[in-house]
């Protein structure tokens, strides 16, 4: 019947691999090699994408973002333009606790002797739709200086610290050139280095009355899980997976770019199993024949073969799980650490990053590695169709 004879191939498949002894481990070895270094490569960057998307909606991106129509991050120079009244709907979220509006100014800091060009964010000390440390803004100073809030880097290139004092300069609404001392309540660490190079937060309602902004904001944040409003012009709504796609974009270039080492591999390892497939069928030519004598058609003896290298694959992820499992196990626990010239490549990942394996992608990798096995199997085995039993019984292939 059909599934005897199924199972009488995968029988005889599998006893002619182990009877190969040595040509079968090291063909295992390498494909097991290959399977875990591709889903350990894929998974590091899945891993990356995870913890900058994660890190990014905690700390900056929340639910999504209500944008003023001329506000633009990327443009400083446009921030005298963009600010205005919240829309009604962005109105409630905010009066309702689902979110926290953000004004942001261009100013100009004096510190330690030097002068950087800032933005001014304001931001409600008691938000907490924002991982943001901005509790301490609400704390009163001991004298006229504005309380404010900077990252460990801008502190780092600032020259500042807990308790320092720097002045500010910037323009409000009125085009009018204004200043103010400083004192840093708080330095907070973040892997989110867009809220923290060039940034100061202050009190949001400090920065409306001192900008001459009242009620004024910037943007508005949405809390996760939030909706955002589907009529809000002339202000923009962007949701997390709009602000992220720059990150998911930089993320899928990588993959790219490391497709190529994973390609050279898989071209390394299918080599070595045709070269391995090629010479089976050469110094086996006269078991094929007797095959073929005693009535075994050559779409079977084809078939035979294809499954002897087929297996290949399923015994290198058999391999790939004894040795591989335990290895990216422990990878993803303790992570791949990073240099300090990382925080300068902007991304939102701190000094490590941790694998993430997900079960499509080490179903993916298992499946595409046993399909090229299949083909790169059957591609030998094709000269069997042509075959003369009495030529091969007689060595002849």
């Amino acid at each position: 019947s059909g599934g005897g004879g199924v199972v009488t191939l995968l029988r005889l498949a599998l006893r002619n691999l182990l009877g190969a002894g040595l040509r079968t481990a090291l063909n295992v070895t390498v494909l097991s090699l290959t399977f875990v270094a591709i889903v350990a490569t894929l998974g590091l960057l899945a891993g990356l994408d995870h913890q900058a998307s994660r890190a990014m909606v905690d700390a900056e991106y929340g639910g999504g973002q209500l944008w003023h129509p001329s506000y633009d991050p990327r443009d400083p120079l446009t921030l005298a333009q963009a600010h205005g009244p919240l829309p009604g709907p962005a109105a409630r979220l905010v009066g309702e606790g689902r979110a926290t509006p953000i004004l942001a100014v261009q100013g100009t800091l004096y510190a330690d002797g030097r002068v950087r060009a800032v933005v001014l964010r304001g931001i409600d000390p008691a938000q907490d739709v924002l991982t943001l440390p901005t509790r301490g803004l609400a704390a009163p100073t001991d004298d006229d200086t504005i309380p404010a809030l900077v990252g460990t880097r801008m502190a780092r290139t600032a020259g500042l610290g807990r308790g320092d004092t720097a002045t500010v300069q910037w323009r409000d609404a009125e085009g009018t050139l204004d200043a103010r001392d400083l004192r840093i309540v708080e330095v907070m660490s973040t892997t989110v280095q867009s809220v923290d190079r060039g940034q100061v937060w202050v009190p949001l309602e400090t920065l409306q009355a001192l900008a001459r902004m009242p009620s004024a904001a910037s943007l508005v944040v949405l809390r996760p899980g939030e909706e955002l409003p589907a009529a809000i012009e002339p202000w923009r709504p962007l949701s997390p997976e709009a602000l992220l796609a720059d990150l998911h974009a930089l993320v899928r270039g990588k993959a790219v770019g490391s497709a190529v080492v994973h390609l050279l591999l898989v071209f390394l390892a299918m080599l070595a199993l045709f070269d391995t497939q090629t010479l089976a069928i050469f110094r086996r030519r006269r078991e094929i024949g007797t095959l073929v004598a005693l009535g075994m058609t050559r779409k079977r003896v084809m078939a035979l073969f294809t499954l002897e290298g087929a297996l290949h694959g399923i015994l290198a992820g058999l391999v790939a799980l004894l040795w591989g499992g335990p290895l990216l196990a422990w990878f993803a626990r303790v992570g791949w650490g990073l240099s300090a010239m990382a925080d300068s490549y902007g991304f939102a990942i701190g000094d490590r990053i941790y694998p993430t394996y997900s079960p499509r992608l080490v179903l993916g990798t298992a499946a595409f590695l046993l399909l090229v096995t299949t083909v790169v199997s059957w591609l030998p085995a094709r000269r069997i169709a042509s075959l003369r039993p009495t030529e091969a019984l007689r060595g002849r292939l």
